[in-house]
């Protein structure tokens, strides 16, 4: 194996020593279906049975975030008697 090949495989053991260290660390993991803006006045007046216009169109994708940090987009599935999101596509940061 070349000098580069060792170097890389030592960078990925360490780089996976360092992922078993945060592993178990509980994040926030949300799913966003869609937004709107509100006047107080209307907000107000919301109560059992209202319904509010979101800015999402109907089978578009729903965007799944990290810690407030976009990470994917998914759809949602019936688990049983329960929902859940389907990854659909996954979002490449921006560096």
């Amino acid at each position: 194996m070349s000098d580069e090949g060792k170097a890389g495989a030592l960078e990925t053991d360490t780089l996976g020593a360092q992922f078993k260290k945060i592993e178990n660390v509980d994040t926030k993991l949300t799913v966003e279906v869609g937004s709107t803006f509100i006047t107080i006045r209307d907000l107000l007046k919301l109560n059992v049975g209202s319904v509010v216009e979101l800015d999402t169109v109907a089978g578009e994708h729903l965007r799944i975030l990290v810690n407030g940090v976009p990470l994917a987009r998914g759809e949602i599935v019936i688990m049983g008697e329960t929902l859940g999101i389907r990854f659909t596509d996954v979002i490449v940061p921006e560096v």
